[in-house]
């Protein structure tokens, strides 16, 4: 009998989250901007975020896999920077929509679109915050057992079951059916 890991970092309200605070599912999802499998994932999550819209709450955290990754952690201190300015998920969104090009200057066009002041989030970044927010989530996503990503913890125990639609919405359709 194989343990399940269980989420070492509770969410809390430092987390980005959506959907209802009091939600029976709160699905944590650690993830790579430029990950091909975290894009695949994304309207995917989105979908369950439909489907599940009164019941579930999505919270992301960083795991920038920067060894085969190279703009992943430059794209995830972006989207820690925008955050600062309430507008993370609006960046969360713009990334997964555009990872093939997360270059330093499309990052910048992509702070811009998303209606957030780049002079500050450039501040941000070279005060460090959001370095220091990616590398917390980091440290989490390896204390709490992920080992790839997309990896996704349901209810604070990992779920090692497909990611596509309909296994992973069986799977929270029976959590919720047991809580």
């Amino acid at each position: 009998m194989s343990e399940r890991a269980l989420l070492s970092i509770p969410v809390g309200p430092e987390d980005h989250s959506r959907g209802p605070l009091d939600a029976k599912l709160t699905v944590v999802e650690y993830g790579d901007y430029q990950c091909p499998y975290c894009g695949q994932a994304y309207p995917i999550v989105e979908k369950l975020m439909t489907t599940f819209a009164d019941s579930m709450r999505l919270v992301f955290r960083n795991l920038p896999l920067a060894d085969v990754h190279p703009h992943a952690e430059a794209a995830a201190e972006v989207a820690e920077a925008v955050g600062l300015q309430g507008k993370f998920w609006e960046i969360h969104d713009t990334l997964f929509e555009n990872q093939r090009d997360l270059s330093a200057a499309a990052l910048l066009r992509y702070v811009a679109d998303v209606g957030a002041d780049v002079k500050e989030a450039t501040k941000e970044i070279a005060d460090g915050g959001p370095r220091q927010r990616v590398e917390a989530d980091f440290e989490s996503a390896i204390r709490s057992g992920a080992n790839g990503t997309p990896t996704f913890f349901v209810n604070g125990v990992r779920y090692d079951g497909s990611w596509q639609y309909e296994p992973f919405a069986e799977y929270l359709t029976q959590v919720l059916d047991g809580s």
